[in-house]
């Protein structure tokens, strides 16, 4: 039996819709990230762990629970999320909560590390929720209150800020347009002399002040 990335790629992504095929025209793309994810994740653990493995002569799924062998896991959740959640990034406390991507995040406990240097991970998945640390200690998780109901992944972020550029650009070549519309013909204007061209100020005559200055 393939191992599982060969059987993604062979027996998943070849039957997904948009599968890229040689010699032939390139597809439009159809699923959504989200959607991706969800495919594999249901052939994993619907498809592959149920096969009886050749190597071990069971499926993975009884091999994980039979007897005999007790797999290292981590001791909590957060030790879970320490070593998937491998994107990190450095951040500051502010009073408001930690600033990140355009969003802010929120709990009562960074109130303790305002100014302090922390570093927060997420799942660019779903960046509605971080995980703060603070000199390699777990702080706590926070939320982002305007989104706490929702989904928000990285991708919906940035295609978000691009098009809100692209919006802000497009009224700014409108105006352009309109101002430029309305300026004057300086072609047909008459210019301006410039200050060497104009003529000097005629010379005052002097006052005579006695009969004979003016000889």
């Amino acid at each position: 039996m393939a191992d599982p990335p060969g059987s993604v790629n062979t027996e998943l992504l070849t039957e997904l819709p948009g599968h890229l095929t040689r010699g032939h025209p390139q597809p439009a793309p159809v699923l959504t990230l989200k959607e991706l994810d969800t495919a594999i994740c249901r052939f994993i653990t619907d498809d592959y762990r149920q096969r009886e493995h050749l190597e071990i002569k069971d499926t993975p799924h009884l091999a994980w629970v039979g007897d005999g062998w007790l797999p290292r896991l981590p001791a909590t959740m957060d030790e879970l999320n320490l070593l998937l959640l491998t994107v990190a990034k450095s951040r500051i406390v502010h009073r408001d909560g930690v600033h990140f991507q355009g969003l802010r995040y929120v709990s009562p406990l960074l109130a303790a590390y305002v100014r302090e240097p922390v570093i927060v991970r997420y799942d660019p998945r779903d960046i509605t929720e971080i995980r703060v640390f603070h000199k390699n200690q777990f702080i706590c998780r926070a939320v982002d209150p305007d989104h706490e109901t929702s989904t928000l992944t990285l991708k919906d972020i940035q295609a978000a800020r691009s098009a809100r550029r692209r919006e802000l650009r497009g009224q700014i070549n409108q105006r352009i347009a309109v101002v430029a519309r309305h300026l004057p013909d300086l072609a047909s204007a008459k210019p301006t002399p410039a200050p060497d061209a104009v003529d000097p100020p005629k010379k005052r005559p002097k006052l005579s002040t006695y009969l004979e200055d003016g000889q």
